[in-house]
């Protein structure tokens, strides 16, 4: 067995452990259906195709086509210094099965999508990683494979409304609140929920007493540095005794506590549900450089698919896709840098902003590399901060707004349908995944059309998820954003999309969605200040994409 190098290593289990360990005899396999012969990966216990469950394991040539690849600078994980190339391909034999892999053996300058790849195996302790190299023989460049669902046929496939009664008119939003947010406040972050909640609960004009429903992302227990502790803990803090509550990370993004509040409020099962999302990264990174923290405490669990070949983020999977963007539809750098520069502009109108120093396109295109082709301002602000919604019973909530003498905030639809893998390296390849499915979701459940909305608050953890969403709702045609953002006229506050109008995780901070969520409800109610919309109505909000995610259509009740 060869020495480990230390990078990130897959878990060998009873279903995976012939794939990590079929390169000692330097053939790569896959599990293979037994009715339809498709390719399965990752293994499953079922065909995703045909349903079938008897399968076998199929060796193939080792050759596949070069679909995507990003050249990372800025993250090093153990055993893997940067710079090195993170590559998808697709396998020849049935180019719906990706792998996530590095290319080798090659000058990533001469890389091209379409290129054919060849297999290389390295043993790295117990397992044989199958990495990438051109080809000797090169024919010409073969097109980027078909996605299961074309972007823009995405609508066709959604499931129709189950009833004509939609939970979404049986609730409100009924209050709003933040804590202070910045880097490295180096406060405990149950510290940050609990100022963001009792803000919230007072701006509905209630009190803790009122509140009956609680619920949270991701729960406690996930994501280091990005959970408080979920329920259990802002519970013991308070003493709320709930009749309903909910947490977790397997929901409809970062969003999804407050479309399960309105959920739970529809279904009679709480009147006043406190919905909070806190995260503390800046100071948990700083913690962990410290010493102070034991990163094992995070959960290390099954480095998985994409961690071996030093996919350790986020990044990694968005920069091909907006590479793969690029490629079909003549996209730019600079296409992406009217979207940072716009959230900048509008950040520098929020005092509550991380970043509002002013931002040139020269100043985009001239930042350090991230990965290729995303930049230092390709990415949002790592914060401290925490952001609380309460969502209320419509008629409690309209009660509450008359009192203090301002609209409420009505839900007008929301979309959820997944129609998309959600494995990252088998999903959509021109899109960030989880992003097309959910907008086509959302108008099937209402009558207004993306010309009715005046505000967009759309998820922005990189630069790329906005235009995803941009396209994905309908604001301008599949890959026609490049058309649509030139210049930043379109997306300005005075413009057709007023975009992310409090600075954006970009510049604002990354507080995870539910700070577009606070934003939208800003400006619906007129209260944003010297960013305020003239004359906002509707307001659109995006919490997530990649992983689940979700999408919300506000309105004002004016």
């Amino acid at each position: 067995m060869s020495e480990a190098s230390g990078r990130p290593l897959p878990q060998l289990t009873e279903a995976n452990r012939f794939y990590w360990t079929s390169g000692a005899d330097g053939r790569l396999r896959f599990q293979e259906c037994g009715s339809c012969a498709a390719l399965i990966h990752p293994p499953q216990p079922v065909c995703r195709y045909c349903r079938g469950r008897e399968s076998g394991v199929r060796a193939v040539s080792g050759f596949a086509t070069l679909i995507g690849f990003t050249v990372n600078h800025r993250f090093s994980p153990p055993g893997m210094p940067a710079p090195y190339v993170v590559a998808q391909v697709a396998i020849e034999e049935d180019p719906r099965v990706r792998l996530t892999t590095n290319a080798v053996e090659c000058d990533p300058e001469q890389l091209h999508l379409g290129m054919r790849m060849e297999v290389v195996f390295q043993q790295d302790g117990g397992v044989w990683l199958p990495l990438f190299r051109p080809a000797a023989e090169q024919g010409e460049p073969v097109p980027l494979p078909a996605d299961e669902v074309a972007p823009d046929q995405f609508r066709s496939r959604v499931r129709p409304m189950a009833t004509p009664d939609k939970f979404e008119d049986e609730v409100a939003i009924s209050g709003i609140g933040s804590s202070e947010i910045g880097r490295r406040l180096m406060v405990p972050p149950l510290s940050l929920t609990v100022t963001a909640c009792e803000r919230a609960i007072a701006d509905a004009g209630l009190t803790i007493d009122d509140i009956d429903g609680l619920a949270s992302y991701p729960g406690a227990g996930a994501f280091g540095g990005f959970s408080e502790g979920g329920v259990t803990a802002l519970e013991s803090a308070l003493g709320i005794r709930p009749t309903w509550y909910n947490g977790g990370g397997e929901t409809f993004g970062p969003g999804g506590s407050v479309i399960a509040a309105m959920l739970a409020v529809a279904g009679g099962l709480a009147r006043h549900v406190l919905c909070f999302r806190t995260v503390w990264e800046a100071s948990y990174s700083e913690l962990l450089r410290r010493g102070s923290l034991d990163p094992g405490a995070a959960g290390s669990g099954d480095a998985g698919w994409l961690k071996p070949f030093g996919a350790v983020s986020a990044a990694h999977t968005l920069a091909q896709n907006a590479q793969r963007h690029f490629h079909q539809y003549g996209t730019t750098r600079e296409t992406l840098g009217w979207i940072a520069l716009n959230q900048r502009a509008n950040a520098a109108l929020n005092p509550t902003a991380v970043y509002r120093d002013p931002l040139t396109m020269d100043d985009y295109l001239q930042a350090r590399t991230v990965t290729t082709p995303f930049g230092l301002y390709d990415c949002d602000v790592p914060c401290d901060g925490a952001v609380a919604v309460i969502v209320s019973a419509v008629d409690a909530a309209q009660d509450l707004a008359r009192d203090q003498a301002r609209p409420p905030v009505l839900v007008e639809a929301v979309g959820t349908q997944i129609l998309e893998r959600l494995e990252w390296d088998q999903s959509t390849l021109t899109h960030e995944p989880q992003v097309l499915g959910q907008a086509a979701h959302l108008w099937s459940r209402t009558s207004l059309r993306p010309s009715d909305v005046d505000v967009a608050e759309l998820y922005d953890g990189f630069t790329f998820n906005c235009l995803s969403w941009i396209e994905a709702l309908g604001f301008c045609g599949i890959g026609e954003g490049k058309d649509f953002l030139d210049g930043g006229k379109n997306i300005a506050r005075d413009g057709v999309l007023p975009l992310n109008t409090h600075g954006g995780q970009l510049s604002h901070g990354r507080t995870h969605g539910l700070g577009l969520f606070e934003e939208a409800v800003v400006q619906l109610r007129g209260q944003g200040g010297p960013r305020q919309v003239d004359g906002a109505q509707v307001a659109v909000v995006s919490t997530g994409g990649l992983a689940t995610s979700g999408v919300i259509l506000l309105r004002a009740d004016r």
